[in-house]
């Protein structure tokens, strides 16, 4: 079985965002709610000012606090592929995870929406269903039992890193790569999209991966190695960067 991960080269991303706007359109979010957000900060005064930006998925911790705190065990890492998925089904809305989540990347949808109008009210449900947009993806392709798809009322979302991609991966493959005609369709929508092709997704397991060797290679860091959740996301940075200083840890 894959443990997936993903590698984010900062040194390429142009901050463009469409790995966000291409997994809304792929998880049906709504907007404002991005499970795969670009952060942009500024450093220094005008005119000696720099902005800089960092883009933001789900973790998939391999040791998740979002996990241990669920009180209904909503919260879970799948078996067969190491993500972390939410089922709608268990889940009560304590929002418990959110405030054990270090990395702010879960989502409650009942809240007042980020973006007005609110397009709940414009494509409303039909009462599973909290809303009802036009783009929403095949119902085939919905599992609440894995928080895919659109959610009803009183759930928190999150990434799951495409699962319903991802899952069906030819057995063995080291790598997803939208170049490779084989693996294409299984890659997720972010990485998929990413023009400067800085997001790159594998088999952290697999010795032979192209994450394995960019990770060893050019010195991955993971956000917050402090808290033990140890994320299966690395980051490159050219060896240190504003966003982790002084973290050079790699992958164990």
């Amino acid at each position: 079985m894959a443990k997936w991960g993903m590698v984010i080269d900062l040194e390429t991303c142009t901050g463009c965002q469409a790995c966000t706007t291409a997994c809304a359109m792929e998880n049906n979010r709504l907007p404002g709610e991005n499970w795969q957000d670009v952060l942009f900060y500024s450093e220094g005064e005008y005119p000696h000012l720099n902005l800089s930006w960092l883009p933001r998925p789900c973790m998939q911790c391999e040791n998740p606090s979002c996990v241990s705190v669920c009180p209904t065990k909503a919260t879970y890492v799948d078996e067969g592929t190491g993500v972390v998925l939410v089922d709608w089904n268990k889940c009560i809305g304590c929002k418990y995870c959110m405030v054990a989540c270090p990395y702010g990347v879960r989502f409650y949808m009942d809240e007042a929406p980020v973006v007005q109008p609110d397009v709940k009210a414009t494509y409303p449900g039909d009462g599973k269903r909290t809303w009802n947009p036009p783009f929403k993806m095949p119902d085939e392709y919905e599992d609440a039992s894995k928080g895919i798809g659109i959610q009803p009322k009183g759930v928190v979302s999150k990434c799951t890193f495409c699962y319903h991609k991802i899952s069906q991966a030819p057995e063995g493959v080291a790598d997803l790569d939208e170049d490779n005609p084989e693996t294409k369709e299984f890659t997720p929508a972010c990485v998929r999209v990413c023009a400067p092709k800085s997001r790159f997704f594998g088999d952290l397991d697999n010795p032979d991966s192209y994450v394995n060797q960019l990770i060893a290679d050019k010195g991955g860091v993971r956000l917050k190695e402090e808290t033990g959740n140890k994320p299966k996301v690395y980051y490159l940075s050219g060896g240190g960067s504003p966003v982790v200083p002084g973290n050079r840890s790699r992958r164990s």
